[in-house]
């Protein structure tokens, strides 16, 4: 099956994209090189990740044209006022080797700068032709709120963590408001979908690896976009075999039942509680 695409803000972002937060040097190229020589078209790294340079080497590694891949980059929080977001995407581009990202995101919010003065520096970004849209990461509802009325260009997404086993239905419905996707991060909850029997269960009956079926869930939601993380090239097209899988309405509704929201895997010290 061809990859689909969540349309938005002018672009078009592949719903399945190679994570690569951990990742470094070979490990992070090779993963992103046979990544895109299998199919995949959509990349994910940030300033934070230390990766871009290898990311960029993996992209030219591929021998895929620029235009068919989406790079999605992101800036630190303590990098959000305007002279230090412009020079924080201009470092970016430069480690990468490209000219300009297609996706550039605010990393985390930030205390010491107000939401408004962040996303102004965002759509500066863009307008300065560094990024072809941009958008955030980690805002809980009443920053996307914000953000959303703050800024003067379209915001394309919000990344989250997100997987069967955290709720993050508010979140969403907030994105849909306003017509943003949701890329989520630790799409395979950290390999714990690996220990489920629901999730093993269905992936039995379909043939597939469990991480198969719980993207399959995550991608049948229209708006979710969602980029797991592997350096195994075996595993990576394994993950690809979500979008031959079709889940049945009972199969998606078992799946949904193992949301909680207490199922947050990832909240790093300085990260603001926001919710």
């Amino acid at each position: 099956m061809a990859m689909p695409t969540f349309d938005v803000a002018g672009v078009s972002i592949p719903k399945i994209g190679i994570g690569t937060y951990g990742m470094d040097g070979e490990p992070a190229s090779t993963a992103v090189s046979e990544g895109l020589k299998g199919g995949y078209r959509h990349v994910d790294t940030a300033e934070m990740y230390g990766n871009e340079v290898a990311v960029g080497e993996g992209i030219r590694a591929s021998g895929l044209p620029r235009e068919e891949i989406f790079v999605t980059t992101k800036v630190w929080h303590d990098h959000l006022t305007d002279s230090a977001m412009q020079a924080a995407a201009e470092g970016s581009l430069q480690r990468l080797g490209l000219d300009r990202v297609d996706l550039y995101l605010i990393h985390w919010p930030s205390r010491d700068v107000p939401v408004s003065e962040a996303v102004a520096a965002l759509g500066w970004i863009r307008s300065r032709g560094l990024a072809r849209a941009v958008g955030i990461s980690n805002f809980p509802v009443k920053l996307i709120e914000e953000a959303v009325a703050a800024s003067e260009v379209e915001l394309a997404v919000n990344q989250v963590e997100y997987h069967p086993f955290m709720d993050q239905s508010a979140v969403l419905a907030a994105l849909r408001r306003h017509g943003m996707g949701l890329t989520a991060y630790c799409p395979l909850a950290r390999g714990k979908i690996l220990d489920d029997e629901t999730i093993c269960g269905i992936a039995e009956r379909h043939g597939v690896t469990p991480a198969a079926i719980t993207l399959a869930w995550l991608i049948g939601q229209e708006e979710v976009i969602a980029i797991p993380k592997s350096s195994s090239p075996k595993r990576l097209m394994e993950n690809l075999k979500a979008l031959d899988v079709v889940l049945t309405e009972a199969e998606r509704s078992a799946i949904d039942a193992l949301r909680s929201p207490r199922g947050r895997l990832v909240n790093p010290d300085f990260a603001p509680d926001w919710d």
